[in-house]
């Protein structure tokens, strides 16, 4: 024999003691099963909060929008009512009084005197 042979032959028995390892097959499959469902019901769940949130947004910007309006509308009543206000009092300062009936004084044509 040579020493090739016998290097070969050595090796052999040594790998002859090592089996390589067994996989169970069923178990690996109903492990990888349970991962994929594990993982849809992640993603629905994660999708689910996704949606809610852009309901909320969308639902929060409508309400901003709805009292920047209000809130427009109130700041023309208030400086339409301060303007107001203070026209009043000058009315009760100076005694002005409302008109009843209103009356026209007629010009003739002939009144007008011509200046040279």
């Amino acid at each position: 024999m040579t020493t090739a042979t016998l290097a070969y032959r050595a090796i052999g028995s040594k790998l002859a003691w090592t089996q390589p390892l067994r996989v169970n097959w069923k178990a690996m499959y109903i492990l990888g099963i349970i991962f994929a469902l594990l993982f849809c019901v992640t993603y629905i769940f994660g999708i689910n909060q996704l949606t809610r949130g852009a309901y909320l947004i969308k639902n929060y910007n409508k309400e901003i929008s709805s009292l920047l309006e209000e809130n427009r509308k109130l700041e023309i009543d208030f400086a339409e009512s301060g303007f107001l206000g203070g026209v009043q009092e000058k009315v009760k300062q100076l005694s002005f009084e409302k008109t009843k009936g209103v009356k026209y004084v007629q010009i003739l044509d002939n009144s007008l005197v011509l200046s040279k």
